[in-house]
């Protein structure tokens, strides 16, 4: 319980590593000086003026007269105490405590101490600079005024003032200092997140600690490795792709020249299918690498794989969220939604597309057809490619296995994933999620 309490993020537990100490600290030394130093010094100056009260109505017992009276003033006047007898009058019935008990607690100890078995009251709180006693007598109450620094030692706010602004103090440097080492983190995760999404973060450089400078350097290192591998990928298949270019030119422009039959007509759908699978192969390899991203309007792109889908004879209904976009490379995302829509379109005959907001605040879109479906255990294989998965789907009379490799290829380059699932129309479901 108490750990789903403490913060999760790096700033809010560095900051409790640092402050809470600092706390615990100051709580632990105003506790030492008010218990070893302040109620020592303030029990004691209350015994004096209990003392001095105490004399003053013993003085007053002995010869309760109004001469007498007036010679306990003048003395008590030298002990910085002032002194009244109310003939007829009794003790107030109502306490007014102070807000710290412990003074209170002080000078009631001594009071009773030295005026037992008098009846008496005191108050700490009516006068700001001054403590009220009142000694009940027989001719009415004797009323003790006395400064308030004879009772208490007044200079303990002094020493709290200094422990409250030194902790204020100290947690506004561990602030800034925290607060410049996890913005080094967060830029760190910012670049790798952008990476992750196909996009370049260019001003981004090493700073911070030495640890995060060098955790920043090798995700640098990495990128330019990964980046320089996609690169070399592309080219290769570019240049494969022109040099198989070339012969199925050649070789389509002798079957236009050649006398029209049975054989040349298989021989020319063998070479369109021979270039839609070189197409196939360049896409993969390529992933839409050099496109801008931009806002993208989920339901505009949704609206426009679905009426294509139909154009080729497809019955696709659509369930989408209105107002819904992103940011993403328009192409990227246009031929992985297409190549699941399309993939569904060949293996059933109704197709629903739908997309919803998710609680993370990401997107998800969500391509279903009634088709035969995959078997669960074979959804990781279904995204590898070349596979076609024949014994679960029906037979993929065009491409080469490419479709569902090259969508998820191009959404996870968007920092998202596809997954597959059963779906309620009792064949597959695609399942696009992609943060905003």
């Amino acid at each position: 319980m108490l750990r789903r309490q403490l913060p999760t993020s790096l700033w809010g537990r560095a900051l409790l590593i640092i402050v809470l100490p600092i706390a615990l600290m100051q709580v632990a030394v105003t506790w030492a000086f008010f218990e070893a130093h302040w109620e020592t010094v303030t029990a004691r100056l209350s015994e004096g003026l209990a003392g001095d009260v105490a004399w003053a109505v013993d003085s007053y017992l002995d010869e309760p007269t109004p001469e007498h009276l007036v010679e306990i003033t003048d003395q008590a006047q030298i002990m910085q105490l002032s002194v009244a007898l109310r003939e007829g009058g009794t003790l107030p019935t109502r306490d007014r405590p102070a807000f710290f008990v412990a003074l209170d607690r002080s000078l009631d100890n001594a009071l009773s101490d030295r005026l037992d078995p008098q009846p008496f009251w005191f108050d700490t709180t009516r006068y700001p600079n001054h403590v009220e006693i009142q000694v009940q007598v027989e001719a009415g109450v004797l009323r003790f005024i006395a400064p308030r620094e004879r009772a208490f030692a007044t200079r303990g706010h002094i020493f709290i003032l200094w422990l409250g602004g030194a902790t204020i103090l100290l947690t506004a440097i561990a602030i800034l200092f925290i607060r410049n080492q996890v913005r080094a983190i967060e830029r760190l995760a910012d670049a790798a997140e952008a990476f992750g999404k196909g996009e370049e973060d260019v001003a981004f450089k090493p700073h911070g600690a030495r640890e995060v400078r060098r955790a920043a350097t090798a995700f640098l290192s990495m990128r330019e490795r990964i980046q320089r591998y996609i690169d070399q990928r592309t080219i290769l298949l570019a240049s494969v792709s022109h040099d198989l270019r070339t012969p199925l030119t050649r070789l389509k422009l002798e079957l236009a020249l050649a006398e029209p039959s049975t054989r040349t007509d298989a021989m020319s759908r063998d070479l369109s299918e021979m270039e839609h699978m070189i197409d196939e192969y360049l896409a993969f390899a390529e992933g839409e690498v050099g496109e801008l991203p931009v806002t993208v309007d989920v339901t505009a792109l949704a609206e426009t794989a679905a009426a294509d889908a139909r154009r080729l004879g497809a019955d696709v209904s659509l369930k989408l969220e209105p107002g819904l976009d992103l940011i993403a490379r328009f192409g990227a995302l246009r031929r992985a939604l297409t190549n699941l829509v399309d993939n569904a379109a060949s293996h059933g005959r109704a197709v629903r597309i739908s997309s919803r907001t998710l609680k993370s605040g990401g997107v998800e879109i969500a391509v279903e057809d009634d088709g035969p479906g995959i078997e669960p255990d074979s959804y990781d294989e279904a995204f590898m490619p070349f596979s076609r998965l024949d014994p679960s789907r029906n037979q993929n009379r065009k491409g080469v296995g490419l479709g569902l490799a090259i969508a998820r290829d191009l959404v996870r380059s968007h920092g998202g994933d596809i997954t597959l699932d059963r779906s309620d129309l009792g064949g597959l479901k695609a399942v696009i999620r992609l943060p905003r």
